[in-house]
């Protein structure tokens, strides 16, 4: 904190800095470039810590790697900023390529070339996260349905992954499925970014992993504190000022703590199939995170939970379709129609589910804000209850509630 009061003396004045592009400019609102720039060092050299928003006019593109000079007026940042300059001067000083980011763009560019808008855009957030490009509207209606989680590359997308690669080598080899597993995390990490959400889930996944091939079972609040750590100590500023990271962590409670406990207690096999499975998942999710939400923006969806059940239960196969609609696109344009026709109906489907939700009359409620002792005593009526659950749960046997808990998780949302 004290290394970020250095912003202090430099908001609101005309400054010239110069940093590297985290990630590829897109066009924004006002048809300036934006992209997140981090390794920040001013006129006089002094560095500065975290990252900023820069926003600007001068170039024509800005790749991931580049480095950038920019002149204008920096401001206080939002969330996990801690500054942003809109309708800077940029100018790059400097190139730095990476094959990864090549094959990146050549993908994004096949997607774009094999599907209409907005399914491009829709399905690069699926696959990677990539959101920028999505038209308003549609952002909009996935915020009042409560489906903007699916277009931030998160555990989910990982859990994906993973879960494929152990159906495909699990009951093979236990060493080359954990070799794969591994691998796929890390060019997941270099093809989505490394995002904080990819990286928590990434970390949780690779414990988990660790735990499993060791035949260890694992206490899933020792692997969410200890998440929670490294990655506090990695970057103190989550704590301080990155909404995202209570809420992956929120989450993480809901998805691997208190619906396992739930799934213990309730009777019947309801949830055991993939409907009900998503259906408890998303109300063991919400309900730790809708406190926090309210709290912050004030805002909630009434209709979360059947659009979850309508549109997450299809996103695996929608991920798999998106895949093959990009490499149809980089590799046979002129076929990629045909290619693609699967892929274009089921991402319109998932768009028509959240846009005809959406326009329900009073499904999102607005300037309903918890005050913060409301807010705590809701988690510690939930902590009450989560305790109570597991010590119900006590005398069931250890290896049902391994079962319950563990094989699903070991990618984990985020």
């Amino acid at each position: 904190m004290q290394k970020l009061d250095a912003y202090e003396p430099v908001y609101f004045q005309k400054i010239t800095l110069t940093a590297r592009a985290s990630e590829d400019a897109l066009y924004g609102k006002t048809k300036q470039l934006s992209f997140a720039a981090s390794e920040i060092v001013l006129e006089n050299g002094q560095r500065m810590t975290g990252k900023i928003q820069l926003s600007g006019y001068g170039v024509n593109a800005v790749f991931h790697g580049d480095e950038v000079t920019a002149s204008g007026k920096l401001y206080p940042g939002f969330g996990a900023y801690q500054g942003r300059m809109s309708f800077a001067v940029l100018s790059i000083t400097d190139h730095h390529p990476t094959l990864v980011a090549e094959i990146r763009r050549e993908f994004v560019a096949g997607a774009q070339t094999a599907l209409p808008e907005p399914l491009a855009p829709f399905v690069m957030g699926l696959l990677v996260g990539q959101r920028a490009n999505l038209p308003a509207d549609t952002k909009g209606d996935l915020q009042k349905v409560g489906l903007t989680h699916i277009i931030a590359v998160s555990g989910y997308n990982l859990t994906i992954i993973l879960q494929a690669s152990r159906r495909l080598l699990g009951k093979r080899s236990k060493r080359i499925a954990t070799i794969l597993s591994l691998a796929l995390i890390a060019v997941f990490l270099l093809l989505a970014g490394a995002s904080a959400s990819i990286v928590r889930a990434a970390i949780v996944s690779v414990l988990s992993i660790a735990a499993s091939y060791y035949g260890r079972s694992f206490s899933p609040l020792s692997l969410i504190a200890f998440a929670a750590a490294i990655t506090a100590w990695a970057n103190p500023v989550y704590i301080w000022s990155d909404l995202s990271w209570y809420l992956s962590f929120l989450a993480f409670y809901g998805v691997m703590i208190l619906s396992p406990l739930v799934q213990a207690r309730w009777p019947g096999r309801w949830h055991q199939n993939i409907i009900g499975s998503v259906a408890l998942e998303s109300v063991c999710a919400e309900v730790m995170s809708l406190p926090f939400v309210l709290h912050i923006f004030g805002q909630m969806s009434l209709v979360g939970l059947p659009a979850n059940i309508l549109v997450v239960t299809l996103v695996p196969l929608a991920m798999l379709l998106g895949v093959v609609s990009g490499l149809a696109g980089m590799l046979a344009a002129s076929f990629s129609g045909w290619i693609t026709w699967p892929a274009n109906f089921l991402l319109t489907y998932m768009l028509d589910v959240a846009h005809i939700m959406a326009h329900l009359p009073g499904i999102f409620v607005e300037n309903k804000a918890l005050s913060l002792p409301a807010m705590l005593a809701i988690y510690l009526g939930i902590t009450l209850v989560t305790t109570s659950l597991w010590h119900k749960t006590r005398s069931v046997k250890a290896d049902t509630i391994t079962d319950i808990m563990q094989p699903k998780y070991q990618g984990l949302l985020a």
